[in-house]
């Protein structure tokens, strides 16, 4: 066994999740369903490197994520901070009320109703009512997700185990206010929180038989980044040689304009000391209609790339044929190659393809290269970079549009692809990994798909409907390409925020000078971070790869 933990923290961090767990949950129960297709009952996935198995005290069975997440007070909206399956009671007053002989104020609120799509799955699982099963009923649920979803867990399939859903209590602050680095640091330590969370982690990786690694997801567009700062550096204290890949998400509207220039000095300065930020994903796909503006949309493309990019990780052992899956790795693999040749583990790019296009027929223009975009903001397109790593992953490619590709077709068109692209160098080193089980699509993933997607994802000569926004009731599943890059294309990202750094916080009279030093930050601390960011600039620029190489 090879466990993978998975940590959440933030709030677009935790909408991400659950459409990934969405992902997980409807690979299992097509896994188990006589009468899905061959392909999902036999995706060769070990669903156990991100699942653990248990039990209620009732000796219910259960199977639940491996996993941490982190949020606001009241951010789980209906459910449980102990989750759905483990229903012990608990006191409403801390013990800290027992040892208080005064009068005593309890206030409550009432409890968020369940929305139309919780209804059902809870009467699904206590047997209430008429089975689900009419078309209507789906459209309606549909309807309501598309208009209506507030919290992460509206639209969450999974059960969640009581160590998982771990709530920020006593900041007395709303995620507007939640803003910027400075206002999280030290929010981790306060009040027992760190202990707590550290805690919960130390319950699912001392459980595991040989840990490959963990996978770390944060919303670093405010405060959070602080949080996620400060848990990553207890991890690497006390878990010396577990890998941990970081994903940095960021919902799109945090990128609004700020409305003054005192607000844009700090988003500049908090970008530049987080280095993390948004993607645009105004060129995601020509194929997607995402909506900006909604969390539950435009998460959906961030968990899509995150299972893609994660599959390798739980490809089982292929058999000597090679017909399903192909090139398993686990997570120190994918590290130490991404890393190599001197280069930083903080500068790797993620491209996707949603879905990826088929491999042949009336689409030939559009390659597995061409249609891969990058979630990373801000990278150089067309960059000449020889020393570049690229490690891709692809699932339910297409050879035509109703034909599944076999693993050799798609390595094929790969290599096929690589050799047509005039103005892209082929990479130093490049891995392929392809699995022909598609990515499904459960009944709350939203309505994201435009006209010109079928139902198993492809891409058709012809609009298929008069509507621009078709979802799960339409696609069943789509094939998706992921990749890893460590590329030099990543240097205008960094070049900015180092620029932001030096003329915002660290130039005597910068405007922004006051602002760090409320954050917590010294001129000393700044300079030295200025330092990092300009070591790694120099390893990525072309002068720094020539002289290595004649090195």
């Amino acid at each position: 066994m090879r466990e993978i933990v998975t940590i959440q923290v933030g709030e677009f961090a935790n909408f991400v999740g659950s459409h990934f767990w969405n992902f997980q949950d409807e690979l299992l129960g097509l896994a188990s369903d006589p009468e899905s297709d061959p392909i999902f009952r036999n995706h060769n996935l070990d669903m156990d490197v991100l699942y653990r198995s248990g039990e209620t005290q009732q000796g219910v069975a259960t199977y639940t994520p491996r996993l941490v997440s982190v949020n606001f007070k009241g951010s789980l909206g209906s459910m449980s901070s102990r989750g759905t399956l483990y229903n012990e009671g608990s006191s409403s007053r801390s013990d800290s009320s027992k040892t208080w002989c005064g009068d005593v104020d309890t206030q409550r609120s009432e409890p968020r109703k369940r929305n139309l799509f919780l209804q059902s799955l809870y009467e699904e699982e206590v047997k209430v009512g008429k089975e689900k099963a009419t078309e209507i009923e789906d459209k309606d649920i549909v309807g309501c997700l598309d208009e209506g979803v507030e919290c992460w867990t509206d639209f969450s399939k999974s059960h969640y185990h009581p160590q998982s859903l771990y709530e920020l209590s006593g900041l007395w602050m709303d995620s507007q206010d939640f803003n910027n680095y400075g206002i999280g640091k030290d929010v981790f330590y306060e009040a027992s929180r760190g202990e707590e969370i550290c805690d919960r982690l130390r319950f699912f990786v001392e459980e595991c038989d040989h840990i490959q690694g963990i996978k770390f997801l944060v919303d670093d567009s405010g405060g959070f980044s602080a949080v996620a700062a400060d848990f990553l550096e207890n991890i690497a204290d006390e878990y010396t040689n577990i890998p941990v890949l970081l994903y940095s998400v960021r919902s799109p509207m945090s990128q609004m304009n700020p409305r003054s220039s005192k607000k844009t000095v700090s988003n500049k300065l908090h970008d530049a000391i987080s280095l993390l930020d948004s993607p645009s994903f105004c060129k995601a796909s020509k194929f997607l209609n995402l909506g900006d503006e909604k969390l539950y949309r435009s998460s959906a493309v961030y968990a899509a790339a995150l299972h893609s990019s994660t599959i390798p990780f739980r490809m089982q052992p292929t058999s000597s044929d090679s017909s399903e899956v192909s090139n398993s790795m686990d997570v120190n693999t994918l590290v130490q190659l991404l890393t190599g040749r001197g280069r930083q583990n903080m500068v790797t790019i993620l491209d996707s393809a949603m879905p990826a296009p088929t491999l042949a027929g009336k689409q030939l223009e559009n390659t597995l290269l061409t249609d891969l975009q990058a979630l990373t903001p801000e990278v150089s397109e067309d960059v000449e970079d020889n020393q570049a790593i690229e490690s891709m992953c692809i699932l339910g490619a297409l050879s035509s549009e109703d034909k599944e590709a076999s693993v050799s077709e798609v390595k094929n068109a790969v290599d096929a692809s690589y050799e047509q692209a005039i103005t892209k160098t082929k990479p130093l080193f490049c891995t392929l990994s392809v699995s022909r089980c598609p990515l499904p699509v459960p009944l709350p993933f939203p309505s994201i798909f435009g006209n010109l997607v079928g139902r198993k994802g492809e891409i058709l000569s012809s609009p298929v409907s008069d509507s621009l926004y078709r979802g799960s009731l339409d696609v069943h599943s789509i094939p998706v390409a992921a990749r890893w890059r460590s590329s030099s294309a990543i240097l205008p990202f960094l070049e900015r925020r180092m620029g932001n750094l030096e003329k915002l916080g660290i130039q005597w009279g910068a405007m922004g000078s006051d602002v760090v030093r409320t954050w917590g930050f010294g001129r000393e601390e700044l300079q030295e971070m200025r330092e990092n960011m300009s070591k790694m600039v120099s390893e990525l620029s072309p002068q720094f790869l020539e002289s290595s190489d004649s090195d």
